[in-house]
This record gives C-alpha cells, structure tokens and sequence, in this order.
C-alpha cells in the first residue's frame, strides 16, 4: 500500500506549500480573478436559466458542478487505489462511489461521463505502466511474453474495468430513458460545419475547430459569448491559409501521443498520459466525432480540458528547467505567464458585469456574427435607444438573412415608430421562413390591426396561438381587434383566456373592467374589478378602474379609498387625481373636488376633460358665493 501511495503521489506530486497555505493561495488568486463581477448583472442567458427559472436556478452552475463531481470521482478512483493490500487489488466500495459520482456529473453535464473513460485511462497506462510501444512490439513479434505481461493478467484491473463499463453503460441508459434517444435538433447557423453536403469539408473544418479551441487554451484573448451564426466562416478547400492550424495542431498533438505511449522513460511516459488524458477525453463529446452538436466553439467546454493542458504546461517547464542553467529566466517567463492570463481573466470577468459590455466585447471578436450584433441591438433598444438599435438589426439580418429573431424584433420597433408597411414586411417574412414563430405571427396581427386590415390581423393572432397554445399575450392583443370591431362578447372571452392563463395579467383585467364599464355593465365590471384585485392587490391601475365603476355604482366611500390607494402607489398620476376630483364633485365634496382638480391640471395642464369639469366647479362655486352674499 505504502509503496503505491508513493507511486500516485510521484505521478500527482504534492504541492510545494503546506496545504493550508496552498488552499489560501489558490483562493486568493481566484478572489481577485473574478472579484470585478461579484457585484454584476445577471446577462446573456442568466436571465433563462436564473432570473426566470422557479424548479432549478443551480441550472446556471452546470460546467462547475460538473466538473466538481468529476474531478471528485477521478480522486474518488484514486482513492481505490490507495485501499491496497498488494498490488493490484483494490477497494470495491471507492470504486463504485467513483462511478456514482461520475453519474452526478453527468447529470450536472453530459461531458461529466467522460471521467469514467480517464479513470479507465489512468488505471491502464498511468498506474498499471503498460508501456504501449512494447506491447506493439511484441504482438508484431509473436513473442511469448505478451502473456506474461502483467498489468493484462491482473484479475483486479480486468474487475475494475467491467465495472466502469458496466457503470458507464447504465448511466447513460437511465439518462436515455429519461431524456429520450433522439438527439436536439440543431440549425445550420449553430453549426455549419456540420451541415456540409463534403465528407472532406466537415472534417477540416472540425479539425479547425479543435485547434481553435487549443489556441484558447494557449492564449485566451480572443473571448466570446457567442461563436455561431457566421462567426468563423467555413474552410471550403485545402487551399484556405487556415489549414496551417490543423497541421500545427496534429504536430504537436501526435508528438505528445508518442511520447506518452512510446518513451522508455516511465515517469515522463505516465504524465504525459495523464495529462493528454485530462485534456482530450473531456472533451471529447463537444468534438462532433460521435453525434452533432450545437456550437462551433464553446468556451465553457474548455474548462475540465484546462486541467490537462496546466498539467502538461508544468511538466515541460519542469523538463526545460532541468536541461538549461537560466532556471530563474524560465521561472520569470512562467510567472510572466501566470500574470498575462490573470490580468486577461481580471478584464474578462469585467465585460460580463453587465449585458452592454459584454455584447460589445464580442463585436472585435466576431464581427461577422449574427448574433452579437442582434443582442447588441436588443440592449440598447431595451435602454430605449431605438435609433442605434435598429442599426445593429438591420445589419443582424443582413448578415444572416434568416434571422427571424431579429427581423422580429426590428419589426416591433418599427411598429412603435409607426413605419407599419415595414414592419409587415419583416414580420411576413419571418413567418415565412419560420412559419411556427408564434411571436412573429402575434406581431404580424398587431401591425396588420394598426393597418385597419382587421380580417388579416385576426387570423395572424389564430396562427399564433395555433403553434403556441397558452398564450397569453395573443389572447389580449385579439381581444383589443374584437373590441375594434365592437364585437363585445369575443373581446372579452378573449381576455378572460388571457386571465386563465396568466392571472396576473393587469391589461387584460382592465381591458374586462373598462369594457363592461362603458357598455353599462356596472353590476359585472365591479365583480371583474374585486375579482382581479383579490389575485393582484398592489395593481393600482386596477384600483383606478374599480374605484371610476363604484364612482358610477354611488359607492363613494369604497371609491373613494380606492382612488386614494392608487394615489398613494402612483402621487404624479394626472388622471388618478382628475377622476377623484370627479367624484368629489358628484359627491358634493366640492372643496376636496377643487383641490385634485388642481393637483391634475399642474400635473397635466393640457387635460381638456378636467379642465371643462374645473371650469363647472368653478362657476358653481361662484354662483354659492352669490348666493350667499
């Protein structure tokens, strides 16, 4: 046992430092890398996965727990290992908390299955010391001793990989049960490369993207959010000056292999495997070779990978250093290193404090992509900058002339600006191309009901909710045509739909109470009124509608309270004090009348209505003032 504990600690050496202190460092370093962002925003798809995520907003940690749990169940095998009583046995239960941990992070994540594939990696080539080019050799030579060679025979290892295999399967047995076998189904725009009609083509360009991703690795200046939709254009033959990568990469990927598999020095041999191992085999379900996937590159799956290139990069500084007697150049240019990619990561965790910043952050990085410049757009149309966002639409489309997501939402900007023949071109032509996108049909009919083309309009909104069926938004925009249309009875089922599926939903519930209101339903509107304020009790806008259908009702002292609750919520509300001064003046509180109506027209001097009902007051006052002189 001691002399395999000694064993795995010379393949994973203890670190320099007293654990304590190693722990401090470590933590203190990682403070002041991601310290710039602690305060920050949530942006990107944090507002999905956290903000408006109620079952799971751990969703959000995914690639950390992930790569938690499987860093825990390689030390996990680890710890197998050391359970020793001679060589080549082993504890049972370690290997099988290993296996259930390596579960855990693929539930986190599906490349958290990959640990399985390293443990058996490292059991084989690190801990058994199979050393592959004698094996190669013998089995060419026929000799005799292949069956004597001993990490084949041990009865433990053989055990040890059944149950890894066994376990690897039925994981990712339970996990197609639960999910189903079909893979997601990608677009072109997430991978290209993928799509392409040449067997020749995918596989340069897949090999690109591997080199793309190690080039990151090496030097992580070049970050992005987002690298879909255009932003590394296809390699579509050899000739293309990018093929220089792949053999850069091929190169130095193969001389690592051999050295690894083939060195007479065992040590060197044994961490080079491990390292490789780190490396390649996490990130092998991103690498397109058994199923698509829907990235081109994804920073985030780099993130286990890194723990094999550290690995790799500390022993060859440590080779270099043994072999040149300018020890303390080689210790200035790794600290050099350290410090180049702290700051790079200090920089990093800034432009992702807020959305503004990181979407520009991307426009050097991938200014051919679609979608950085639709979400660039979507921030500064969400600031209100319309101008400027319709810049960065405009050219989202035309770089990716099948976006409908931004077609949609120039579209809607258009709208607001009252250029309506546009808008209805872009939103016809996404549903064209998209013709499931339940936003864009929903859109469609609100323009087309702006156009007065209210037959069009209605059967846009049918559509929508047609390919989306709990939509709540469509209900109420369907049942403000209805009402258009004095076509009472549908507006207000269509709005009562709205209600059922989102009961919070304040404008249809007005909508409701302001309709029956003014068809003379005082009894109905006052139940619609009590109803939606008993599910939304702090919406002062439906205090406002009540309190004006009691005013009606002679409930004065009800009314009352009501227009002053939602005074209290919105003081500067012009019509809030003009419709209470309203009932002031039926109640014969004339006073109190003249001072909201004062209050209304300093708010709003160009109210016309309270100022004629100001103007009635006033006479009225007057002519008492007469009298009673």
């Amino acid at each position: 046992m001691a002399e395999w504990d000694a064993d795995l600690d010379h393949i994973i050496p203890s670190s320099i430092l007293p654990p304590l202190w190693a722990k401090l460092l470590v933590g203190f370093v990682s403070l002041v890398c991601f310290a710039r962002s602690y305060d920050g925003d949530f942006v990107f798809d944090d507002s999905e996965a956290i903000v408006n995520n109620k079952v799971a907003a751990v969703v959000g940690c995914a690639d950390l727990l992930a790569a938690l749990f499987f860093l825990l169940s390689f030390l996990g095998y680890c710890k197998a290992l050391r359970e020793t009583n001679k060589e080549g046995t082993h504890s049972t239960f370690w290997v099988l908390l290993s296996i259930l941990l390596g579960a855990v992070a693929m539930l986190c994540k599906e490349q958290g299955i990959t640990v399985l594939g390293l443990n058996a990696v490292f059991d084989i080539l690190v801990i058994g010391k199979l050393n592959v080019l004698e094996l190669v050799r013998k089995v060419l030579h026929k000799d005799r001793s292949l069956e004597n060679t001993g990490v084949l025979r041990t009865e433990g290892l053989l055990f040890r990989m059944s149950l890894l295999a066994l376990g690897g399967t039925g994981v990712l047995y339970v996990r197609w049960k639960i999910m189903g076998t079909g893979p997601p189904a990608f677009t072109e725009v997430d991978n290209p490369a993928s799509f392409a009609s040449s067997m020749l083509v995918r596989a340069i360009n897949y090999n690109y993207y591997y080199s793309l991703n190690a080039w990151l690795l090496l030097c992580p200046w070049w970050l992005c959010f987002d690298w879909s939709m255009g932003c590394i254009p296809l390699i579509k033959s050899v000739g293309d000056w990018r093929v220089i990568a792949l053999a850069a990469l091929w190169f130095c990927l193969i001389g690592l292999i051999c050295q690894a598999l083939c060195s007479e020095d065992s040590h060197k041999r044994r961490i080079l495997t491990l390292g490789l191992g780190l490396l390649i085999i996490p990130f092998l379900p991103a690498s397109n070779l058994f199923f698509r996937v829907g990235f081109v590159v994804a920073e985030r799956v780099l993130y286990l990978p890194s723990a094999g290139y550290c690995m790799l990069l500390t022993f060859g500084f440590g080779v270099l250093s043994k072999h040149t007697k300018k020890k303390k150049l080689i210790a200035a240019f790794v600290l050099g290193i350290l410090f180049i990619n702290t700051l790079r990561c200090v920089i990093r965790s800034g432009e992702w404090r807020n959305e503004e910043q990181l979407f520009r952050s991307a426009l050097s990085v991938c200014p051919l992509n679609a979608k950085v410049h639709y979400n660039v757009g979507k921030n500064l149309a969400d600031k209100g900058n319309q101008t400027a966002a319709i810049r960065y639409y405009r050219e989202a489309v035309r770089l990716n002339p099948k976006y409908v997501h931004a077609m949609n939402n120039l579209g809607n900007i258009l709208k607001e600006r009252n250029e309506l023949q546009e808008a209805e071109e872009l939103l016809s032509l996404a549903v064209q191309i998209q013709p499931d996108f339940a936003a864009a049909w929903m859109n469609l009919g609100i323009v087309q009901n702006s156009l007065k083309r209210f037959q069009a309009a209605e059967q846009s909104y049918r559509t929508a909710i047609k390919h989306r069926r709990k939509y709540p938004d469509c209900y109420y925009n369907l049942g403000r045509l209805y009402a258009d249309l004095n076509r009472h009875v549908d507006a207000l089922n269509a709005w009562r739909n709205a209600t059922v599926l989102k009961p919070e939903h304040s404008l249809a519930w007005n909508n409701m109470i302001i309709l029956l209101d003014n068809t003379g339903n005082l009894a109905q509107a006052e139940a619609v009124g009590r109803e939606a304020l008993e599910l939304i009790p702090n919406d002062h806008s439906l205090m406002f509608s009540l309190a004006n259908v009691l005013g009606k009702s002679q409930k004065y002292k009800e009314s009352e309270a009501l227009f002053l609750k939602a005074i209290k919520a919105h003081p500067n509300t012009a019509s809030y004090h003009g419709n209470l001064a309203v009932l002031y003046h039926r109640w014969g509180h004339l006073d109190l009348a003249k001072k909201h109506y004062e209050i209304s027209l300093r708010l709003d001097p160009m109210a016309s209505g309270t100022k004629e009902n100001y103007g009635l007051l006033r006479r009225k006052l007057e002519q008492m003032q007469k009298k009673n002189i």
